[in-house]
C-alpha cells in the first residue's frame, strides 16, 4: 500500500505538490492525471524515493522510500525520460538489474524475451524510443518489483506492444498483487487500465474515485423544454460542470447519479431527453473546465 499524507514540495519558491493525500491500495492499478505542470512527476519522484518532500510523510507498507534500501529493492520506477548508460547493452542492463534488485527473475526474463523480441547484445542508446521503453518494462517485469510506478508509460509504443504490456501488468497485479501507480495523458488506455483514478491540478488532488463510480456520476445530457421559462429554475437544481445552448436543445455535463438527474428533469414538461454516459476524457476535460482550466468548447 503506498500512503501519501498532507505532502508539499517547492522549486524555487513554486509549489510543485501542495497539501496532497492520496492512498493505493496493495493489488490496485491507479491512474494519475492532470493538467500540464500539475505536479505528477514530482509526485511520483517522491513516492519512488527519488526525491524527498518539503513536508508529510509517503510510506510503502508503512515506510518511507526515501533514502530507505529496503524499500527500493522493492519498487521500480520507469520515468517519462528513459536514460541508459552508453554503450551498455540489453543484457549487461539485465545483469546491472539482478545486481539492484534481490527479487529478480532471471526465468522470466528468459520467459519475456519472445514477447519484446529484442536481441541482447543490441546497444539499448542505439534503439528506437518504443524498443527502448520495451526494454525498460522487461527489465522493470522481470525485477518482480512489489510497487510499479510508470510516468508516460506506452509513449512510444505501437498498438500491439500496448496490448502486451497491458496484459503482463494485469498478470502480475491478479497473480502476486503488485501494485501499479500510473501518470499519463492518454487517457484512453488509462480507462482501460485502472480501477481507480485520482485527478491533480496545481499541485493538490481535485477529486479521487473508483473509475466506475466516476463515471457513472457524470453525464452528459441533451434537453428541450416544453416551457423554455422553466428553464432557469431547473439548471439550479442540477450540479452542472458545463453547458451550452444550441437552439432550442441544452447541451449539459452533469453531475450526479442518473436516477437523480432523471428525477429533476422529470419535474417540468420535456420535449426532448437524452442521457449519455461520458468517456474518461471527457470527464477530464469537464473537471478541468470546473476548476478554472481554460478550454475551448469542445461539446459534441
Amino acid at each position: 500500500m503506498i500512503e501519501v499524507h498532507s505532502v508539499s514540495k517547492k522549486y524555487n519558491k513554486n509549489d510543485a505538490v501542495k497539501d496532497l493525500t492520496l492512498t493505493v491500495n496493495k493489488g490496485s492499478i491507479y491512474g494519475l492525471l492532470g493538467s500540464n505542470g500539475a505536479g505528477k512527476t514530482s509526485l511520483l519522484k517522491m513516492i519512488a524515493g527519488i526525491n524527498r518532500q518539503d513536508s508529510g510523510t509517503i510510506k510503502i507498507d508503512g515506510v518511507s522510500a526515501y533514502e530507505n534500501t529496503a524499500i527500493k529493492e522493492r519498487v521500480v520506477f520507469i520515468p517519462d525520460l528513459l536514460y541508459f548508460f552508453p554503450q551498455i547493452t540489453v543484457a549487461q542492463m539485465a545483469a546491472q538489474y539482478k545486481e539492484y534488485y534481490p527479487s529478480w527473475n532471471q526465468q522470466r526474463f528468459e520467459q519475456l524475451k519472445p514477447a519484446f523480441n529484442i536481441e541482447l547484445e543490441r546497444k539499448v542508446h542505439r534503439l528506437s524510443k518504443g524498443m527502448k521503453r520495451q526494454v525498460a518494462f522487461w527489465l522493470a517485469l522481470s525485477a518482480m518489483p512489489d510497487v510499479l510506478i510508470l510516468d508516460e508509460p506506452i509513449d512510444g509504443l505501437d498498438p500491439v506492444m500496448r496490448q502486451k504490456i497491458k496484459n503482463l501488468l494485469f498478470q502480475d497485479v491478479a497473480e502476486r498483487e503488485m501494485t501499479v501507480l500510473i501518470s499519463s495523458h492518454n487517457l484512453r488506455e488509462i480507462e482501460d487500465l485502472c480501477d481507480h483514478v485520482g485527478i491533480m491540478h496545481k499541485g493538490q488532488i481535485i477529486i479521487e474515485k473508483e473509475i466506475d463510480d466516476l463515471k457513472s456520476d457524470t453525464h452528459k445530457v441533451q434537453l428541450a423544454l416544453s416551457d423554455p421559462t422553466h428553464e432557469d429554475h431547473l439548471l439550479t437544481k442540477l450540479n452542472i460542470l458545463h453547458q451550452e445552448k444550441r437552439g432550442s436543445v441544452l447541451l449539459l455535463i452533469v453531475k450526479g447519479k442518473e436516477e437523480e438527474i432523471n428525477k429533476v428533469i422529470h419535474s417540468t414538461e420535456i420535449i426532448l431527453y437524452d442521457l449519455l454516459p461520458l468517456t474518461l476524457e471527457e470527464i477530464f476535460i469537464y473537471e478541468m473546465e470546473d476548476v478554472g482550466y481554460e478550454i475551448e468548447k469542445i461539446l459534441l
